[in-house]
């Protein structure tokens, strides 16, 4: 069952890492009791055995609860590089709920992002952020050290607690710049709502998308949204002011006169965005912020497993 977040326990906690790791800990006891055991494979430094090799590694507990062959995996081969992306313009602060418990985007994409880096840290798998708006607002190398994830656990932090500010998307550009700043074979995880204000087509969106995959790099694309809001158009049949937060530039309607519009035309755009993820070997997922982060976890663990 997916976990939902909840705003108010970030506030009271006041570390992401200590919600990352309660969080980690029990998607991991989650998919121990479940049947599926070969997802616990992939992040436990096992790997699958293979015929003809020294059975002086098997993990015989784990041969007598999944009936299956795994060696346990050392350090230098769990040596994964991963990039994670958060975009971090305006519009990743939807929705701008005064419910001290409602999350937005933005701070679902850290939460989410530190669930993985967690997981990634516990694989001893080298990890770097890269943070954007309208400018890449922060880069770093992908580095294992204890000393470089508090470094990236504060900057998420960051992302959450700051108030919002007026910020376009200019996705094609920093997406870009991120392929070419990423050097060495990278996992590339991206948390963004895909929202580009710069008036590129959806031609050169694609291309930007189609760079990461140069230098043989891996990507996953999170397309972070509120599901009811922005995908399904859920709103009560009254007038309402919708306000674009990378603009400011207001609109009074009721949502029920454009709804079939709308729908059409987001349904549109999301078709594209996934067929051309799978033309170029993307991996695409609608990440809803009211769902939960467990699909995140599950398919990194999915994406990591084809890389190895």
């Amino acid at each position: 069952m997916a976990r939902r977040i909840d705003q108010q326990r970030i506030t009271q906690f006041g570390s992401l890492e200590i919600l990352a790791r309660e969080a980690v800990e029990g998607f991991i006891t989650g998919l121990h009791k479940s049947p599926f055991h070969g997802f616990s494979v992939e992040f436990a430094e096992h790997r699958l055995y293979n015929t003809g090799e020294s059975t002086r590694h098997i993990d015989w507990k784990l041969y007598a609860r999944s009936e299956k062959l795994f060696v346990k995996r050392y350090e230098e081969e769990t040596n994964l590089r991963c990039q994670v992306v958060i975009d971090h313009s305006s519009s990743m602060f939807f929705p701008k709920e005064k419910d001290e418990k409602a999350v937005n985007k933005i701070t679902f994409s850290a939460y989410a992002a530190a669930t993985l880096i967690y997981l990634l840290r516990r694989q001893r798998d080298a990890v770097g952020l890269s943070v954007f708006s309208d400018k890449i607002e922060l880069h770093t190398q992908a580095k294992s050290s204890s000393v470089h994830h508090k470094y990236l656990f504060d900057q998420m932090e960051r992302l959450i607690n700051e108030e919002p500010e007026q910020k376009p998307t200019f996705a094609v550009d920093a997406l870009h710049q991120i392929a070419e700043n990423v050097h060495k074979r990278s996992l590339v995880v991206i948390f963004s709502d895909m929202m580009d204000n710069s008036e590129r087509s959806q031609k050169e969106m694609f291309a930007a998308l189609q760079h990461l995959r140069h230098n043989k790099h891996e990507v996953i694309l999170f397309n972070v949204v509120d599901k009811a809001k922005e995908l399904d158009f859920d709103y009560e049949n009254r007038p309402y002011t919708f306000v674009d937060m990378e603009s400011g530039e207001e609109v009074k309607l009721n949502p029920n006169a454009i709804k079939e519009t709308y729908l059409s035309s987001i349904r549109e755009y999301e078709k594209d965005l996934r067929l051309k993820c799978a033309q170029y070997h993307i991996d695409y997922e609608v990440a809803d912020i009211n769902e939960g982060f467990d699909h995140v976890l599950r398919s990194y663990l999915t994406k990591r497993a084809k890389m190895y």
